[in-house]
This record gives structure tokens, sequence and C-alpha cells, in this order.
């Protein structure tokens, strides 16, 4: 890594960053996100989550499409009628991200190995043996000094994705990160306290 980062830090300083420059990704660094990544725990000992990391820029034009044809509809009632200002910061950070997908060094999709070919929800069975190998990848990225959002939105169609990136048709692709350097700057994120969130014992 490039320098010395805590665990603690990466953590706490860990935003999602939507605005990311054009500029290269070193491949050994693409290399070590998905390292980190493959050490994450799975269910059963699966190892059965796989990683596509896009740079072709024909291919991202693709995703890129894919990611506009199902985020615009779905964030255009909350662009119309924001709730908060904050929520306008971050919608106006979707929408840049949507307008230069095709531009942003790395794309990758982590996907999962099924048996046999899965549809609708059933894409999800097993997504809960994959989110912590993109957790890892999030916070190595961070400490790479590298920004990194996942969405899903540009994946609900998972025949043309399949199509996409030539997948085998048992791998369901459940989400997307774009890499690569932030535009903006990385600091503490906003979070509510633990009081609000945490009971011992039962809530009351």
């Amino acid at each position: 890594m490039t320098q010395a980062f805590s665990l603690q830090e990466a953590i706490y300083n860990c935003r999602a960053m939507r605005r990311i420059k054009s500029d290269d990704v070193p491949e050994e660094m693409l290399v070590q996100l998905i390292d980190a990544a493959n050490q994450a725990p799975s269910g059963s000992n699966s190892q059965k989550a796989r990683w596509v990391v896009v740079r072709d820029p024909a291919v991202k034009q693709q995703l890129a499409e894919q990611n506009r044809i199902h985020a615009a509809p779905y964030i255009q009632p909350n662009l119309d009628n924001p709730a908060s200002d904050k929520q306008k910061r971050m919608l106006d950070a979707v929408v840049w991200q949507m307008d230069h997908m095709h531009e942003i060094p790395a794309l990758i999709v982590a996907c999962f190995d099924y048996p046999e070919k899965v549809d609708g929800l059933g894409v999800y069975r097993s997504a809960g043996s994959v989110w912590p190998g993109i957790q890892n990848l999030l916070l190595t990225a961070r400490a790479l000094g590298l920004g990194a959002a996942p969405t899903t939105l540009a994946l609900r169609d998972q025949d043309a994705v399949r199509e996409i990136l030539n997948l085998p048709e048992t791998f369901a692709a459940l989400c997307l990160i774009p890499v690569g350097y932030p535009m903006g700057k990385f600091g503490p994120v906003s979070r509510s306290p633990v009081s609000d969130i945490m009971r011992f014992d039962r809530w009351d």
C-alpha cells in the first residue's frame, strides 16, 4: 500500500466517492483490491465470488448504458423533489457518476457462481457470500488512496450483463464498483450515533 493506514482510519474515513478521475490505475493496485476481496469469508467457505475488472472502453460504455437505463428512472423522483440539501448533493454525485461512468478507469463487477442459472430474486440467494469481499475491497481502496462507491442499478438486467461481460450463465452479477482516483477529498463519514442504533439484549 502507498501509506500506513490503520483499519480504524480506513473504516471511519471511507466515504462513497462517485466523482472519479479518468487517470489510469496501475494494474497491480487493481489486483491488490481483488486479492483483499478474496480473503473475505463466504458461506460454508464456498469461495464462489468471482470478479471482473473492466478497463476496455467499449465494455465500460455498455455497462454505463445499462446503468443509465435503470438508474435514471430510479432517481428521477428524488431529483425532482430532494428531501434535503444533503440528499441533493448525493444525487448530484450519482448523476455525475451516471454521466461519466464510461470514463472511470476500472469498473469492478462482483459476481457469484451458482451451480445452475438463477433469475429474479434467486440472483441474490448467496449475495451474503459476496458482500464481505466487497467491503474488503472498499477498505483496501481507501487505504490505497482510491475512491469507490458500490452500485447495483447497472446490473438489473442479468442476461444483458452476462452478454456484455461474456459471463457463464451460472454467474449472477451482484455489484458494480467504479474505482479510481477521487476528485474530492477523503474525510470522516457522517453516521447516526451508536446510541440510536444499538441496544443490548432486546429493543425497547
